[in-house]
């Protein structure tokens, strides 16, 4: 299969990536390295049976289009995203610059190249909002009331795919993504937490918990988000659907887990709470498990120590 994965040197990207070169696709990466890394492009490169290229490329910029097109995908993963919540909150323009604008480029490209499907990665952390905690975990019937631009920007991204199937025949599936973890992740904004707190640990130094700590998160492993990519490339088109444990974690909980296996301070830093940043989520994936005959297979533990251990070792 010929593929396109925008933000593909980003950690959920080169794991994704990993996969399709490994049975053989050829695969084109757009992205400006702004938080990846073509280094996380090596596995791929060095023993998949398919074919890797990549285009530093910003996602907003004019020219996206017709690099897609120009790959005549089958499928495009469209991941790439400015993804601090904060960051959209003080620069919402920026935001949609990336956010929306690029997407509209993406899909543009897909259109214009032949593309059968469009896969794109939401936030499930940040579309449903401060829906009523009465209906956690989430299901995707929960109202839709995001309190950023950028959970804004992944909703209106949704509704796009909607439209562009209706205007033009591209089919898509929306996957709305718990807090995903893992191995390669950039230890940098809100989505980087576990990285974050992992390089502190792992230097012998205290991880910040920004205000009470027991806002709660679900935290989904990398491995498992890249098998949901790849089983929405064959099925559930045009449907958004959650990817998520369905478990709540609290930050102070995650910290203590954390600080148990990475032998750093007991006791974090405590910081004062940030703007737009959610009290509690968790996402209930029935309906994934139903389309796409996925369920998540990684203990939070078993994914914690894989990532601590990959930190260890750089």
């Amino acid at each position: 299969m010929r593929a396109v994965v925008t933000g593909g040197a980003g950690f959920i990207g080169s794991t994704l990536v990993d996969r399709l070169v490994a049975r053989g696709d050829d695969v084109l990466i757009i992205d400006d390295l702004s938080t990846g890394s073509a280094d996380n492009l090596a596995d791929a490169q060095a023993t998949g049976s398919g074919t890797v290229e990549l285009a530093v490329v910003d996602i907003g910029e004019t020219g996206t289009a017709e690099l897609v097109a120009g790959h005549r995908p089958e499928v495009v993963f469209h991941l790439a995203a400015q993804t601090d919540v904060r960051l959209s909150v003080d620069a919402p323009v920026a935001d949609a610059r990336t956010n929306v604008i690029g997407l509209l480029r993406v899909l543009d490209g897909a259109h214009a190249g032949g593309a059968r499907k469009v896969v794109f990665a939401s936030s499930g952390g940040t579309i449903y909002g401060e829906a009523d905690p009465a209906l956690l975990p989430f299901d995707e019937d929960t109202p839709q009331q995001p309190l950023s631009p950028y959970g804004v920007a992944k909703l209106a991204g949704g509704l796009y795919l909607d439209v562009y199937r209706v205007l033009h025949g591209l089919t898509g599936t929306t996957l709305a993504l718990a807090n995903v973890y893992g191995p390669r992740q950039d230890p940098h904004g809100e989505a980087g937490v576990v990285a974050i707190f992992a390089g502190r640990l792992l230097s012998g130094q205290p991880g910040t918990v920004f205000g009470s700590g027991e806002q709660t998160r679900d935290f989904v492993y990398v491995a498992d988000v890249a098998d949901a990519l790849l089983a929405a490339a064959e099925r559930a088109d045009g449907q958004l659907l959650n990817i998520g444990t369905g478990v709540q974690t609290s930050i102070n909980d995650l910290y203590r887990r954390m600080a148990a296996m990475g032998g750093g301070p007991d006791d974090p830093v405590r910081g004062s709470a940030r703007p737009g940043e959610l009290d509690r989520s968790a996402l209930d994936s029935t309906r994934a498990a139903s389309e796409l005959g996925w369920r998540p297979v990684t203990s939070l533990d078993d994914g914690l120590r894989a990532t601590l251990d990959w930190f260890s070792d750089r």
